[in-house]
């Protein structure tokens, strides 16, 4: 079975190389961003507001699937403030200690990002609770009767949390963030903006056709797009002329297993379990899991969310259901009173 982090439509990064490449296609400019329009606009607005206050701009959680362009934003947001963005992730930071050494090391506006910040020790997220609001780290000295607290000014700082598990997040670390953006799905449209524009960066010349094809497959998510503009251009140089048309984007997708709706072995796995084996469900996603040999988080958070998306899967009461559209994607006839019901 092909592991979730080798799928080509993986939403998350593959590893280094991959994240090293991104960076190069990520735009700078709020005005370069393509997509997420409200989300843009309304930060606009906040940081040009922090800006004429001379303020850190206010904390702010991002929430929504992976690959979406929550870190690409977060450097953006530095960048329009004119100030240094400090990465790290929920779970690197394992002590409180950690915690301290990083906020100790931030200047006067610097924006720290931390991606999955859902997966944060909770006694790392209760240190980070006076870091937000006063600016300051309460910290515990010796043991038993000797113990004593000592209290570390910070310098002013903007706290970026990234999560794709929103319900995740505790009550009183979700209400320290006073802007909250959700992240959605992209339009078709905008990911042929963002292959075009990646295409340029990389000097690859592309027709409309092929954007369009790519888009299609891209599963609402640009780091899927770039990812698949990539290995289009890596067949186009070695089985066709260098530049991308039509024709090598299909033996490209062809040959990679992705059908006109991005779908790849597994998510047609899925839906032929639940077809084949549970008469179209209702299903159970514990079953599901068990089935195909992946954890539960992993269909909820991986392959549901577009299938559920692009319609082909329900979710219901009773468990998960295929559609009629799923039958007629994989070439079979709607079976069953549940199916004719939806």
């Amino acid at each position: 079975m092909m592991e979730y982090e080798e799928r080509i439509t993986a939403a998350s990064a593959m590893n280094v190389e991959e994240e090293v490449m991104e960076l190069s296609l990520r735009p700078k400019r709020l005005a370069d961003y393509i997509g997420q329009k409200t989300v843009a606009e309304n930060l606009k607005v906040f940081i040009d507001a922090a800006q004429m206050r001379n303020e850190p701009l206010d904390h702010v959680l991002f929430y929504g699937p992976p690959g979406l362009g929550k870190t690409t934003l977060a450097g953006i947001i530095a960048n329009e403030l004119g100030v240094e963005l400090r990465i790290t992730s929920g779970p690197a930071i394992e002590r409180a200690g950690d915690l301290a050494a990083i906020l100790t090391n931030l200047n006067e506006g610097d924006v720290l990002f931390i991606d999955e910040i859902h997966r944060l020790n909770r006694s790392v997220e209760e240190v980070l609770y006076s870091a937000m609001e006063d600016y300051a780290l309460d910290i515990i000295i010796g043991k038993g009767p000797s113990a004593r607290s000592i209290r570390l000014d910070l310098a002013r700082f903007t706290l970026i949390g990234a999560t794709t598990r929103a319900g995740s997040l505790s009550a009183p670390l979700r209400d320290r963030f006073g802007v909250v953006c959700k992240f959605e799905m992209y339009k078709e449209d905008e990911l042929m903006e963002i292959i075009r524009r990646s295409a340029s960066i990389l000097n690859v010349q592309i027709d409309d056709e092929s954007l369009r094809a790519l888009a299609r497959r891209s599963r609402g998510t640009p780091r899927v797009a770039n990812r698949l503009l990539k290995r289009v251009r890596d067949f186009s140089q070695v089985k066709g002329t260098g530049a991308i048309d039509l024709d090598i984007t299909g033996k490209t997708l062809k040959s990679l297993g992705i059908d006109e709706l991005g779908l790849e072995g597994l998510d047609r796995e899925i839906l032929r379990l639940i077809i084949d084996r549970f008469k179209g469900g209702p299903v159970g996603i514990d079953t599901i899991a068990a089935a195909i040999g992946e954890e539960r988080v992993t269909i909820e958070d991986v392959y549901e969310p577009y299938l559920i998306q692009a319609g082909l899967l329900h979710r219901t009461q009773k468990g998960r259901m295929v559609s009629q559209e799923a039958y007629r994607h994989l070439g079979l006839d709607p079976q069953g009173e549940e199916q004719m019901s939806l």
